[in-house]
């Protein structure tokens, strides 16, 4: 810590925080002596906490997405990005060090927030391109947030902030999120995942049938909590036409595919919109009584009847090819093939 840090307000109310959790435990903590402004690491410091209940796991708290020392941020109420992030580990060896994997994740997720000036809030979830825990077999490439459950949000001197915690996700599961709610879904996934605690070694909980069950059920009754997905590959146009609906045409990813279909009968049915969104283009799918296309405020809205809908789930596929719609006279879909790129991209995969 510099001259100019000595006064710490928020470092020492997390630490106090922690210090309730933990009456009898001094942390590791892993800290980077120069800051992000000077090319240091993003976080200022990482600790970590050996737990043997309710499974052994190493418990990593940040330091640096609140403001540790002087109030800089224009809000009085929040400190910084208004949050640190916990993360649960397994720890079945016993071993005497967090795994490094751990740790580097954490800070690349703090590259993510500073770069992109987006910060995390429960319920919010993120795909990894890959695993999460690098050059390893691992399942789990994705993570969701929630509230560390055994850390409430505190006042700080510099403003509140929470606790969220870091969870890993296979595929599969990330999948459930969408279709459902995150939260939700994370609650059912508590009752087989004591504290949310992060194992690389296990294997999707969706195999499990009563897990499945319970999903299906939820999304069955209450429709998907997600509004939007982001796509890289996205355009619509429109030609107008004599006494008839515009001629439209979208193109999007194949890899958006599979979701669009599971998302659209999950969203329109219930009265909620659902939109595509690209890098210069978005397009809003609704429900309506009539078929239509219409360009608002530079967005496309496409609206659809229930017959509508269920043949466009009928006949769009995630293969590169151009797709009619039943019904849907003045509507063509282009699937364009997609390529997925690893952290050096590379391409690894291609779809469509």
């Amino acid at each position: 810590m510099t001259a100019e840090q000595d006064s710490a307000p928020g470092w020492d109310a997390i630490d106090q925080a922690l210090s309730r959790l933990y009456t009898r435990q001094q942390p590791l903590h892993y800290g980077s002596p120069i800051g992000p402004e000077l090319g240091g690491e993003p976080l200022r410091g990482i600790s970590a906490y050996k737990r043997i209940t309710p499974v052994p796991h190493w418990h990593l708290v940040t330091y640096g997405f609140s403001e540790l020392y002087e109030k800089t941020s224009e809000d009085p109420a929040i400190s910084g990005f208004g949050f640190e992030l916990t993360f649960r580990v397994a720890d079945p060896e016993d071993s005497e060090q967090p795994p490094a994997w751990a740790l580097n994740f954490l800070q690349n997720l703090a590259r993510y927030v500073f770069q992109s000036g987006h910060g995390f809030h429960a319920g919010h979830y993120l795909h990894a391109n890959g695993p999460i825990a690098a050059d390893t077999q691992t399942h789990l490439q994705a993570v969701a947030f929630a509230h560390d459950p055994e850390l409430a949000p505190i006042d700080t001197p510099n403003g509140l902030l929470e606790f969220l915690q870091v969870i890993g996700l296979t595929n599969e599961e990330e999948f459930a999120l969408k279709r459902w709610s995150t939260l939700k879904v994370l609650d059912v996934f508590q009752d087989y995942l004591p504290l949310w605690v992060t194992d690389l070694e296990r294997e999707s909980l969706l195999a499990d049938s009563d897990i499945a069950a319970r999903l299906a059920a939820g999304s069955a009754h209450e429709g998907s909590s997600s509004a939007l997905i982001y796509t890289d590959q996205l355009d619509w146009s429109q030609r107008k036409r004599l006494l008839r609906q515009p001629a439209t045409r979208i193109a999007l990813g194949a890899r958006q595919v599979g979701e669009l279909l599971a998302l659209l009968p999950l969203r329109l049915p219930f009265g909620k919109p659902f939109s595509l969104v690209g890098p210069q283009a978005r397009i809003v799918f609704e429900a309506a009584p009539r078929n239509g296309a219409q360009a608002v405020e530079g967005a496309l809205h496409l609206r659809l009847n229930e017959a509508a809908l269920r043949n466009l789930v009928a006949c769009l596929r995630a293969q590169e090819g151009s797709y009619r719609v039943e019904g849907v006279e003045f509507l063509e879909v282009q699937v364009l093939r997609s390529e997925i790129r690893d952290r050096d991209g590379n391409v690894v995969q291609t779809i469509g």
